[in-house]
């Protein structure tokens, strides 16, 4: 089973290589790992051409400007090759070395979708924003609703699928619109869910973290459009 490992990247020189170096050492899984720089404008295009030249499962895509989460990862699914596809952040607030847990649903199960969770009990959890641990849980709660699902963690960076399931839904979302879409749009597909505990190290907005308030309203916009009026 080949995982392909989605990696869309935007401004992360500080913590690129450390990322990669945590995923080669997953020696267990045959990977392949697809780096979408979106318009980056510190020293991150440089740096992914040399892991390129030193790793050959790495491939690289760049983006001429910044497009947005969403925008960058349809371009990485469109190049990935994997029976797996898994959705790694390029900032190290999720760990690598969770990939077991993520992948064994798969493995021992019937799970077509499998997301890690932040809220179920991880190896640790870095303690930070009481608000956002509160939109977290009332995005989640209202994709529920929608859904009929019980998830715990919607707007996980960790989420993995069957390249079949994601083949089947068209991705509208430039920005990080596309959690709640892709979820919402697998979920209408009836695909077997499936949550694991995952770890999480969540960054300041000093050390970088970019999503915002906006990007919180334009979440439950698309909860509510992809689940009432978008039938796509």
């Amino acid at each position: 089973m080949k995982i392909s490992i989605v990696i869309p990247c935007f401004n992360e020189e500080r913590t690129l290589v450390k990322v990669i170096d945590k995923i080669l050492k997953q020696e267990k899984i045959e990977k392949e790992i697809i780096i979408i720089n979106d318009g980056s404008t510190d020293k991150t295009k440089t740096i992914i051409n040399e892991l390129c030249k030193k790793h050959s499962i790495i491939k690289a895509i760049h983006h001429d400007a910044n497009k947005g989460k969403g925008a960058a990862l349809k371009t990485g699914f469109l190049k990935a090759t994997g029976d797996i596809i898994l959705i790694q952040d390029a900032d190290l607030e999720y760990d690598p070395d969770d990939y077991k847990k993520l992948i064994t649903p798969f493995v021992k199960t019937d799970a077509q979708i499998v997301y890690g969770s932040r809220f179920m009990g991880g190896d640790y959890v870095r303690l930070h924003y009481f608000w956002h641990y509160i939109a977290n849980k009332l995005l989640t709660f209202l994709t529920n609703i929608f859904t009929n699902l019980n998830m715990s963690d919607m707007e996980t960076g960790y989420k993995v699928f069957r390249s079949e399931c994601l083949n089947q839904i068209n991705l509208k979302e430039k920005s990080f619109g596309i959690e709640p879409e892709i979820t919402i749009k697998l979920a209408k597909q009836k695909f077997i869910f499936y949550e694991v505990p995952i770890s999480y190290s969540g960054r300041s907005y000093d050390e970088g973290k970019k999503i915002t308030i906006k990007d919180a309203f334009r979440a439950v916009y698309c909860i509510i459009k992809y689940s009432i009026f978008d039938r796509s």
